[in-house]
């Protein structure tokens, strides 16, 4: 199985090929956009200046990882040297060039979100199926132990009955060259952090959560929605509430609040390779901590998809399980309120 990167960003070059080398897969190379792929017919000297940067980063997978250098990633797409592809692209991207990839025959792994809505992605995965490739959303957190060990300690008991899931997942403005604050790049709050928080309130309440309530928040400094939060429940009447945001405090967290117990855990949504998680039980006032094992969920995430390629009941498995999440941004967008604005209080305010 030979792979090949689409835009040498940095999510492919710290986490993806590090992972990818764990693996049986051959890394064939890496394609930098032309002009024409991503600025058309506008083209001046600063969208040279772009492309020239690109060429350069590339140039540095090549140097830190072998492989080669491809000028444009149709070239890559179309050369016969890969069976599959990676694609680290803004969101807004992701349907072009997957549907691309698939229609040359190759596999695809893709960035979350899959795409920037439900019907491009229900088309992907139509594609997908009637040329019985892999499609694989990379929401690599679902894989990393600590998700199983937390739900085996709630499945014991330790804290009772559960009342509440809350997940909270948000981090520091990254300023505006940043494509999350990018409209036209499938920026926003939701598609970026928020898709997270709603596809572990989904697991959480067993694959059947349906949203209650929803709610963005905007500022005067992007066009995009910078915040949100919403409530979801179950058939079972268990409810998850959800909170995001991307000019926030840093917060990665999962609360479970039962009725003996609260369990609280950080990092679980981004746990990095080696990092040691934990998480802590507190009990009327008394607090136990408890630490789980380090893992390597980005490296189990690409053998998903690996085992998707080669299995086709996972690949099926596999396609539901996209559509499902691509459901759940599309019910949010339509559910949430009419866009707020947030107020920033001063002390002259208070």
């Amino acid at each position: 199985m030979r792979i090949g990167i689409i835009c040498p960003s940095e999510i492919a070059f710290r986490r993806f090929l590090p992972a990818l080398k764990k693996t049986e897969i051959e890394y064939v190379g890496v394609a930098y956009a032309t002009l024409n792929e991503w600025f058309g017919e506008n083209v001046n000297d600063a969208s040279i200046t772009v492309i020239e940067n690109e060429r350069r980063k590339a140039e540095t997978f090549k140097e830190t990882y072998g492989g080669k250098v491809f000028n444009g990633y149709e070239n890559l797409l179309i050369s016969g040297e890969i069976d599959a592809v990676y694609l680290p692209l803004p969101p807004a991207l992701h349907h072009k060039w997957a549907k691309c990839a698939l229609e040359n025959g190759l596999h695809v792994l893709v960035e979350k979100p899959s795409t920037i809505s439900l019907n491009n992605t229900e088309e992907l995965v139509q594609l997908a199926k009637e040329k019985q490739l892999a499609l694989h959303e990379n929401y690599m957190f679902v894989y990393h132990s600590q998700i199983e060990a937390i739900n085996k300690v709630v499945q014991s008991g330790a804290i009772g009955e559960v009342r509440l899931f809350r997940v909270d997942f948000g981090f520091p403005d990254r300023g505006k060259n940043d494509f999350r604050y990018n409209k036209a790049l499938g920026g926003g709050a939701l598609l970026d952090c928020g898709g997270y928080t709603l596809k572990y309130a989904d697991l959480l309440l067993g694959g059947k959560a349906e949203l209650t309530a929803a709610n963005v928040l905007y500022t005067d400094k992007y066009d995009v929605e910078i915040a949100g939060s919403a409530t979801v429940k179950n058939d079972k009447g268990q409810v998850a509430q959800v909170s995001f945001g991307m000019d926030n405090d840093y917060r990665c967290s999962i609360e479970i609040w039962g009725s003996l117990g609260t369990l609280r855990s950080g990092r679980i949504l981004t746990a990095p390779e080696g990092f040691v998680p934990s998480y802590e039980i507190s009990k009327n006032g008394k607090m136990e901590r408890f630490e789980m094992r380090a893992d390597d969920a980005f490296y189990k995430s690409v053998c998903h998809f690996k085992n998707c390629i080669e299995n086709e009941a996972a690949r099926t498995q596999n396609y539901n399980t996209i559509v499902r999440q691509s459901s759940l941004l599309e019910e949010f967008s339509k559910l949430s309120q009419k866009p707020a604005k947030i107020t920033r209080l001063t002390g002259d305010t208070l």
